[in-house]
């Protein structure tokens, strides 16, 4: 067995769930970085391929 499992047998079983909070917590945040730098690229190429500029 590996030593994480070991280390965690001694832990009481609340901690694991905590570890899991927050490994979710931090996926769920990378996500969210993602997504929003995705977006902000999106909107910049748009803006610089001038999608955003008034019809003239």
């Amino acid at each position: 067995m590996s030593d994480e499992v070991d280390a965690g047998a001694d832990a009481p079983p609340s901690a694991a769930r905590r570890r899991s909070a927050w490994m979710i917590l931090g996926v769920v945040a990378a996500a969210l970085v993602v997504c929003c730098c995705s977006a902000a690229v999106g909107l910049l190429i748009s803006w610089s391929a001038g999608l955003f500029h008034a019809p003239t």
